[in-house]
Parts: C-alpha cells; structure tokens; sequence
C-alpha cells in the first residue's frame, strides 16, 4: 500500500466544491451499518426499482440471456431476469457493508473450500492469479477471502477524486494492495514477490490487448492479460468461486491450472473464459448480466444490445 486512503494526506478533497460528493456518498456509509436482514430486503426493492427504470442496462442484460441461453424459454429468462436484478440491488448493500460496515453478523456464516491450494503455494513462496467474474458478491467475497489469505486487487480509475478516494480507502481496509489497472508493472512485482491478486478478466477491456474466444459458445472480446501475467512471473492460475446462499456465503478456490501457460494465448484465454463459464452456470442469477460483453464481435460493433 504505497498510498494512504486517509484524506488527511488528501487536503485538496477536503475543498468545499468536493463537499456534494461526499455527501452523496453519506447515505452508502449508514446504508452499511443497517441489520443485513433489512440490508437483503431493501436491496430486492432497489433491484425491482432498478429493473423498472433502468431501462438501457435492462435490455443488456435481456440480450445477453437470450444469447447465453438460447436452449431456455422466454419464461425462464424472465425469471432469471428479475432475480439477476434482485442480487444487484442486495449487491449494492454488499459493497456498502464490504466497506465501511462489519462482517460480524456474515462471519458464521461462511464456507469456504480449497484454502489448501492456496496454503501450498504460499508454502512454495509462488504467487497467485485468483480468477473470477464480475459477480454480484465480488465486494463482500473479496474482503471475505481477505480474512484467509492476503490478497490484493485490481481496479479501474475513477475521473472523481472523491470516488477515487472512496474506493481506495474502503477496499484497503482489507486488501493486501489496490493496483490501478494501469499500474501493470506493480501488480507484476506482486505476484513475483509471491503476492496473491484477484482478477476477473470477463469485460470487454476495449484498448486492451483481447482475442475473441467463446463464451457462452458466443464470440467474446477478451483480455489476454491472466496468460501475460502467468507467463512473465512464473504465477498460478487459480479459478476462485464465490455465491450467496441464502443467508450464507460460499468460498471456492479450485485446483491451478494445470499446463498454463501454454504458446498459445487464444487456447489459455478460452480455458479462463470455460472456467468463468462453468461459475455463472452454478449462480447465473448472481451474474452482472448488465454488462454489454457482447458489444464487439470479429466483424465489428454487434447490434444485439439496439
């Protein structure tokens, strides 16, 4: 962490043109030391509102059902709609909680599976690339995983420097290290040093180094970054799975990759996408569906999202 998240070392964020930001982001911090009963329950009556009036991400995410499940009625896309809504409204209390609220009441109520590949490489002094998705308990999941085993992350920028700040400084209560997506050379240096980093490659990073490969049995732009970063460090590769059951939550880390990487990046970045894959068949109503991961096709631009 070669940045403090405190504002105290920020005083520019403290200049009145700053102050409707924070203020904005002051019912995030009380919505995160509500009771997590009334946290699920206020989150499914945001996901019904949400799925009513944001009507652009709704069709995005109706589009990329029915091409992800073309096998599947318009019934069941229906329901599975309205549910992937209900787990992005509850999401949004997760992330409040995750950062500025306690995991007191959430403690007994995890199960986590397969720390021992995780504690074996640890013992080998080699670092790890856990890969998964953009999944709905990502934030809550992360700061859980964090409890067992230093981990570091990822994350996009924000033009905001109230944002900025906020992201920075809910995610290092917990995380090892939060590297800027562009800050390549320092997530590199982590994982050499042996470091674990968690990475969900599953957005279309447009400017990024990307191979279309199936997802979904769709073509899909794709980063080629989780086989750059095993190759240049010597990095596992290990696919880590994370859902909401109910009131529980569920901590999979899945045997290394085994052969990877390989000379071929297209063959590496499609096994990552099967194993991405394979974790939203399990919880596909905890899927951020929203995300237009569609958009760019071999062709160019697709119209499936118009």
């Amino acid at each position: 962490m070669s940045e403090s998240a405190s504002t105290a070392h920020r005083p520019s964020l403290l200049q009145p043109r700053h102050w409707p930001m924070f203020l904005a982001l002051l019912p995030a911090v009380v919505a995160a030391r509500l009771p997590w009963l009334l946290q699920r329950a206020l989150g499914r009556g945001v996901g019904w509102i949400a799925l009513r009036l944001a009507r652009t991400r709704r069709r995005a995410a109706e589009a990329n059902l029915k091409l992800c499940f073309p096998e599947q009625d318009d019934a069941w896309r229906a329901r599975l709609l309205r549910d992937s809504f209900d787990a992005l409204g509850i999401g949004v209390f997760e992330f409040a909680r995750a950062w500025w609220g306690s995991l007191a009441p959430i403690r007994p109520r995890v199960q986590v599976e397969g720390l021992e590949h995780l504690h074996a490489l640890q013992q080998q002094g080699r670092g790890a690339l856990l890969v998964s998705g953009h999944f709905m308990t990502l934030e809550m999941c992360g700061r859980l995983m964090c409890q067992y085993v230093p981990l570091a992350g990822m994350y996009r920028r924000y033009r905001n420097p109230v944002m900025e700040w906020a992201v920075k400084a809910g995610r290092l209560r917990y995380a090892k290290a939060m590297f800027a997506n562009e800050d390549v050379r320092g997530a590199l240096r982590h994982l050499k040093r042996g470091g674990f980093l968690w990475y969900a490659p599953d957005q279309d990073m447009r400017g990024k180094d990307t191979v279309f490969v199936p997802f979904f049995g769709m073509p899909a732009a794709t980063i080629t970054a989780t086989h750059e970063f095993a190759r240049i460090t010597g990095c596992a590769v290990v696919p880590y799975f994370h859902r909401r059951e109910g009131g529980r939550y569920i901590l999979r880390i899945a045997p290394p990759l085994q052969d990877f990487p390989s000379a071929d990046v297209a063959a590496d970045t499609a096994r990552v996408n099967a194993a991405i894959e394979q974790m939203v068949r399990e919880a596909p109503a905890q899927y951020l569906w929203i995300h237009r991961r569609f958009k760019r096709q071999p062709g160019g631009r697709s119209r499936f999202y118009e």
